[in-house]
């Protein structure tokens, strides 16, 4: 029996693997005819770009049932989480715990769009207090606590943050941790 064990990664899901940005760019499009664009995130929360009388919109809108369940995928976060697990453990870890029926609509999320990913390998939290190696997450205050390698996920929120070694995209994540 061997006591090596392959290096453990934990992957966020919104804004790392699913594309929840998108889905509020086409809420308010579609309920409230106004058009956010990324460009004006920079560096700012969504919530941030949205004229005052909508401000406090965003909440009660992410605690619909069903918000987390209809996202898009990452472009090439597929492919390259399947690489990742022939050498890495590959853990998802998402504070589901915040939103209402966000832990129901994820796990089908994940279901669906990661169906190679064991239920074993899901960790649903609030604070990700995890002993794994590599982190990639979009919210820096996930990193407090972790002493492993932290990747950005670059998210127009943390446009301005530079402290942090960051990936833009999935094929940065590949070129990082898949290549030798």
């Amino acid at each position: 029996m061997s006591i090596y064990r392959k290096p453990r990664i934990a992957i966020d899901m919104d804004e790392v693997l699913a594309d929840t940005i998108d889905k509020l760019i086409e809420l308010y499009k579609e309920r409230h005819q106004h058009e956010v664009l990324l460009t004006d995130m920079h560096g700012k929360e969504f919530r941030e770009t949205l004229p005052l009388h909508l401000s406090g919109s965003v909440r009660p809108y992410i605690n619909e049932r069903g918000f987390f369940r209809d996202l898009k995928v990452m472009p090439g976060s597929q492919e390259v989480v399947k690489a990742l697990m022939e050498n890495y453990d590959v853990y998802i870890a998402s504070a589901a715990m915040e939103f209402k029926y966000s832990l129901e609509d994820k796990q089908a999320w994940l279901e669906e769009h990661f169906p190679f990913i064991s239920w074993t390998n899901i960790i649903f939290c609030g604070h990700k207090i995890l002993d794994v190696d590599i982190m990639i997450d979009d919210r820096i205050k996930n990193f407090v606590t972790f002493g492993g390698r932290k990747l950005l996920y670059t998210s127009p929120h943390n446009l301005l943050i530079n402290d942090f070694e960051r990936v833009n995209n999935w094929h940065d994540v590949a070129a990082k941790l898949l290549t030798t």
